[in-house]
């Protein structure tokens, strides 16, 4: 008898039966949240990302490029990275000509800048996919034109998130964007967050990880201002 007769006949011997598989899909929707309004879902998830530190700017499609050059500004940037092969990343660009800013990209292997690029590279600057309103989280999707390095190397993280892609729930995202049906992406990172960990000794301490200051710049549909949602401004 094999390794392998051995363990089946031990398994025969116990009676052992396949164990049922769990029905999650009935229990996240029992246990789902709910808002009474879009404005309500958009704060809750604004006060649950501001409670582990997170910067969030209300925006609009028009304005977020020089809120966004503030942003930097006031950070005392020297420099970022961009995504230049989307449109974001143009406009971002275009946003910082006038200041002091110097702009970068990925225009060359990682093997030839790697050192600098986790030493002298102040910021990166990324879109989203969409967000998650229960647990603050905004998700991205790893792809060339922007890789996972764009948003986890840099100390701090800036990223353009359209609220009206806001779901309730993960499993809402994940129905929602068809993950599943068009076939599961290389890398879904989920951004709750900057980086932080308490391993030592229990002190909570930011950038142990990644990114030390997480940026969002969202922008807001037509019919909802920031005066809306004052509460979390």
């Amino acid at each position: 008898m094999n390794a392998r007769d051995n363990i089946l006949a031990k398994l025969r011997k116990a009676d052992a039966y396949p164990m049922i598989e769990p029905n999650t899909a009935d229990y996240y929707r029992q246990n789902e949240m709910t808002w009474e309004s879009e404005t309500a879902r958009l704060k809750h998830w604004a006060v649950t990302m501001r409670a582990v530190k997170t910067e969030i700017y209300w925006v609009t499609r028009d304005n977020w490029p020089q809120v966004f050059r503030q942003a930097a500004e006031e950070k005392g940037l020297k420099n970022i990275l961009l995504p230049l092969q989307t449109s974001d990343g143009l406009k971002a660009q275009a946003a910082l000509e006038a200041s002091n800013i110097q702009t970068l990209s990925f225009d060359r292997k990682i093997e030839d800048w790697k050192d600098e690029f986790f030493l002298q590279v102040d910021a990166g600057f990324s879109g989203s996919k969409c967000g998650i309103a229960r647990t603050g989280t905004i998700m991205l999707e790893s792809s060339p034109e922007q890789p996972r390095s764009l948003s986890l190397v840099p100390p701090v993280h800036f990223c353009l998130f359209d609220t009206s892609k806001m779901y309730g729930e993960f499993h809402h995202a994940v129905e929602g964007e068809k993950l599943v049906e068009n076939g599961m992406p290389t890398n879904i990172i989920l951004i709750s967050g900057p980086s932080k960990t308490a391993d030592i000794q229990l002190t909570l301490a930011y950038g142990a990880h990644g990114p030390r200051d997480l940026v969002v710049l969202a922008i807001l549909p037509d019919h909802i201002s920031p005066a809306d949602l004052e509460e979390t401004a």
